[in-house]
């Protein structure tokens, strides 16, 4: 189980450096090999393209299945984020927080609209310059840095009411040129933004993303160390448990919460695809309550699962930055030199026939990846840098 603020190297003299909490860096590692293989899908899997919700009539359950299951990815990702920056500031000061979670964000952003769409479009100047997930991560970290000077019942009211709140905006539709056009379509709004070069595509509007980060903040006291075990596992399952029965009954009653209503369909299955196929672009609050929901179920559960036996799933999580930009360019290096021996299809695209093999090649990539981070890993456990943490 976790050790929250656990001490090592007894006798060296020197202050111990705080441990990881297993728990947080093996969630956070599960939900970045589900992100390699919906990245897998992504170079692999596009003449099959998918959005969000999906198309049911034309998404075969195998690829629907694939895709959903990378629904926990972004959600998870960025609750942990702010858990661990208020870890962080329990260790440093609430200004040191700030100061990382600043500076940290502006350098996401940076390797966004630099490396990062690189290894997506193979251009630095691409016509349209993409604000994915990274580029929402960096800002949300940005905003943090300002909010978490508020006393946690003020954050944690404004991380709810932004979570369940933000789809009463959904009316506010704002066309180019008009006042607050840019602002809105980062905020709320995917949009295109016009560039010297082209224009920035906002695919990640970050405001509900604000207020998962939020949330994630507000959670930190449950990891303090002086909360036992069972009693920091029976509040997770507590908070699960509320986040998945709101979902439920939100979702049920087919109104507010998602913009696309669920559908009955010819089978039982077809029903329940309809059912959880939610709105990610921004994120519903039904989407966020479900996947919440779900990724506090597994925090509570990696709790109560030995340290050891999560070791591989630490190795992928502890070191997320890293893992993030290795397995993009191991992507994009791989596709290339499939292209290269003419292994492309007549569009120019390396593609596989069946979704099983998406999982299977990136279980085959999770190897080599597993033996990069690990290093890195070992060196941020060890060594007193901070620059570090960045990774």
């Amino acid at each position: 189980m976790a050790e929250p603020l656990a001490t090592t190297g007894p006798g060296s003299g020197a202050p111990a450096k705080p441990d990881r909490i297993g728990s947080i860096d093996a969630l956070r590692g599960l939900v970045m090999l589900l992100m390699l293989v919906d990245h897998v899908r992504e170079f692999v899997y596009l003449h099959a393209q998918v959005r969000d919700p999906m198309d049911l009539a034309a998404t075969p359950p195998a690829l629907f299945l694939t895709r959903a299951a990378s629904h926990l990815c972004a959600p998870v990702f960025i609750l942990l984020t702010g858990l661990s920056a208020h870890l962080y500031g329990q260790r440093h000061g609430a200004r040191a927080a700030a100061a990382f979670l600043l500076t940290r964000g502006l350098l996401l952003v940076l390797l966004e609209v630099t490396l990062v769409n690189l290894a997506w479009t193979r251009s630095l100047l691409p016509p349209i310059l993409y604000l994915q997930v990274i580029w929402a991560i960096g800002l949300s970290m940005i905003a943090l840095a300002g909010l978490l000077f508020l006393p946690r019942a003020l954050l944690a009211g404004l991380a709810l009411l932004i979570v369940l709140g933000h789809n009463l905006l959904d009316g506010l539709v704002l066309q180019s040129g008009e006042p607050g056009y840019v602002l809105w379509s980062i905020l709320h709004q995917r949009g295109l933004i016009a560039l010297p070069w082209g224009a920035a595509r906002t695919s990640y509007p970050v405001l509900p993303w604000i207020g998962v980060i939020a949330a994630g903040y507000a959670l930190g006291p449950v990891f303090a160390a002086a909360v036992p075990a069972a009693a920091r596992r029976r509040r997770l399952l507590a908070l699960a448990a509320a986040a998945l029965t709101g979902f439920a009954a939100l979702r049920g009653l087919n109104g507010y919460g998602d913009p696309v209503p669920w559908r009955p369909g010819d089978t039982l299955a077809a029903t329940a695809m309809s059912f959880v196929n939610l709105t990610k672009y921004p994120p519903s609050a039904d989407f966020l309550l479900l996947t919440l929901g779900l990724g506090l179920l597994l925090l509570a559960l990696f709790e109560a699962v030995p340290r050891r036996a999560l070791g591989p799933l630490r190795v992928f999580g502890g070191a997320p930055l890293f893992f993030y930009l290795a397995h993009l360019l191991l992507l994009r290096a791989l596709t290339e030199a499939a292209g290269g021996l003419g292994l492309a299809d007549p569009a120019g695209r390396v593609a596989v026939d069946a979704p099983a093999q998406i999982w299977l090649i990136a279980a085959l990539l999770a190897g080599p990846l597993f033996f990069l981070c690990r290093p890195v890993v070992a060196l941020k456990r060890r060594a007193r840098w901070r620059g570090l943490s960045y990774l």
